[in-house]
């Protein structure tokens, strides 16, 4: 470093002497102002940018694997331990190749100079479970779960492992107060495991049972549907598929809406939204009117084959205020 200092004093002093030959008077004080700044801007953006060894082509070469990346990270961290984004990656990189103690104290060391960083307050509450004989959550961890609950309610992961905190410790009441507040957050599958594990622990904590879920709410284009077939169809065979299309009239054959049943579910009543699209660029909403069809495949393919039957089209203005009846008529005969 020594000799980097004077090889930057040495050309600040060069160049001063180029820049200030031929200025009126006052240059001696430009100069003078210039030869004592300079090297201390110098040695500043040395100590931000790092040492002259980082201009070194092999300093800079990529590493050939993790093993190696994480060595240069390491003795990174070794010399300047003030990067919590360093350690952050050295913890993952330590979890990615399964070291979960050495995962746990690098995002420690992270947690430590991010206090305020939710998000990385529980990974490292989450990785001292993971390097615990019984992947248990500690009391550290929960005491840091508990308070980046308290600074943010609505945290979802803090929430979610504190819940599973509070089960290995036998609070089941505790984990059903805990995760209950998470279920307007969810939707789809995440809402459906959660009222499931919500469940177990209301059970287990011997509270009553939970209320079902409330049916979701049709849209207002949504489509109620209704499928049956006609009795002089005849049998149709158990492995049958029911396919329900809605698509855009004298349009393309690609649906914009359409479900999928089995045949032993007729008479079907369904509702077509928004949520049955295939394409989320043309939602069923999109359309001033769709034209609805009913499918019985035999093969399961969605495209029609021979030996499928199919209702007739009916087209419908959007919003529909009655429920559309399809009727799947017996095969013609030849």
């Amino acid at each position: 470093m020594a000799l980097f200092a004077l090889i930057a004093v040495l050309m600040t002093l060069a160049t001063v002497v180029v820049l200030t030959i031929g200025l009126r008077r006052g240059a001696s004080r430009v100069a003078l102002a210039v030869t004592l700044l300079v090297p201390v801007l110098v040695a500043g953006m040395y100590a931000l940018v790092g040492t002259p060894r980082a201009l070194d082509p092999v300093e800079r070469a990529t590493p050939d694997s993790l093993d190696e990346a994480i060595a240069r990270l390491e003795n990174d961290l070794e010399r300047d331990p003030r990067q919590p984004e360093g350690w952050l990656l050295l913890g993952r990189a330590y979890a990615e190749l399964q070291r979960y103690t050495d995962a746990r104290d690098a995002l420690a060391r992270a947690a430590q100079l991010m206090p305020e960083d939710d998000a990385l307050q529980v990974e490292a509450a989450q990785a001292r479970a993971r390097a615990a004989p019984d992947r248990r959550f500690d009391a550290q961890a929960v005491q840091a779960l508990r308070e980046v609950i308290a600074r943010n309610p609505g945290h979802q992961h803090a929430r979610w492992y504190l819940g599973i905190a509070q089960r290995q410790a036998g609070d089941d009441a505790g984990a059903v107060e805990t995760w209950t507040p998470l279920l307007p957050l969810l939707d789809g599958p995440a809402a459906t495991a959660l009222r499931e594990q919500i469940a177990v622990a209301r059970e287990a904590a011997g509270l009553p049972a939970m209320e079902p879920a409330p049916a979701p709410e049709a849209g207002a284009h949504a489509l109620q549907v209704r499928v049956r077939l006609d009795p002089a169809a005849g049998a149709v065979p158990d492995d049958a598929t029911v396919f329900v299309i809605a698509r855009q009239p004298g349009g393309p054959p690609m649906p914009v809406a359409v479900q999928r049943h089995p045949v032993s579910a007729l008479p079907l009543d369904i509702v077509l939204d928004d949520g049955d699209s295939p394409m989320p660029t043309q939602p069923l909403s999109a359309l001033p009117e769709v034209e609805l069809i009913a499918r019985i495949s035999r093969s399961g393919d969605a495209s029609r084959a021979d030996g499928d039957l199919e209702s007739a089209p009916v087209r419908v203005t959007l919003p529909a205020r009655a429920p559309v009846e399809l009727v799947v008529p017996a095969p013609a005969q030849r």
